[in-house]
């Protein structure tokens, strides 16, 4: 049995073709996948980010006790807490410009919460209360916890950013819309040693 010219073609376009398509599926399905490890990654940040500005509340309120006149500290720091709260990204539209709006609050924050150290240093008797110890010792893990989930995040980001700018699935992405996600990146001013006195 003899295949006619036109069969042949025939088969040989419909096998191109299932191999396209094959590949396409596989290749799309390996950037949601990679999409959805950015999402998660992204939901542990938020998640520790959570877990410091829960504990903001009770530090506020035990300094509050001792340093009752340092109500400006305090003040700033209940500000800055809300609006790095307030501040949040839907992570499938998670640009440059919202990632650096999400940072500054975040380091607004930290900023307060580092003038709130400060004005602790002032208070002997407040740095040996065992609740500000523990308070002090669960937001430094806080502070650890975001350094490591920033940095999973920033790892995710770049593992499906590269996937998706790869010839040719980059013709893919574009065609179905994955664009590249932001990254954590150091603060401004954060290249310079910090300026010590004594």
């Amino acid at each position: 049995m003899k295949l006619s010219k036109g069969l042949i073609t025939l088969l040989v376009v419909l096998a191109v073709v299932f191999f396209i398509f094959i590949w396409a599926k596989n290749a799309f399905n390996s950037m949601v996948s990679q999409e959805e490890q950015v999402t998660s990654a992204w939901s542990q940040v938020e998640n520790v980010y959570q877990r410091r500005a829960d504990l903001i509340p009770n530090l506020v309120a035990t300094v509050k006790g001792y340093a009752a006149h340092e109500q400006e500290t305090l003040e700033g720091v209940v500000n800055a807490r809300a609006k790095a709260t307030q501040t949040t990204i839907d992570p499938t539209n998670m640009t440059e410009e919202s990632l650096k709006q999400f940072q500054a609050a975040q380091g607004e924050l930290g900023s307060a919460l580092q003038r709130l150290m400060v004005v602790v240093e002032r208070y002997p008797d407040l740095k040996a209360n065992q609740s500000f110890l523990e308070l002090q010792a669960q937001l430094e893990g806080s502070e650890n916890r975001i350094t490591v989930e920033r940095q999973k995040f920033n790892e995710a980001a770049k593992s499906f950013n590269t996937y998706i700018r790869l010839f040719p699935k980059n013709i893919l992405a574009s065609m179905f819309g994955f664009e590249r996600k932001a990254y954590f990146e150091a603060q401004e001013g954060a290249e310079q040693a910090p300026k010590v006195e004594f």
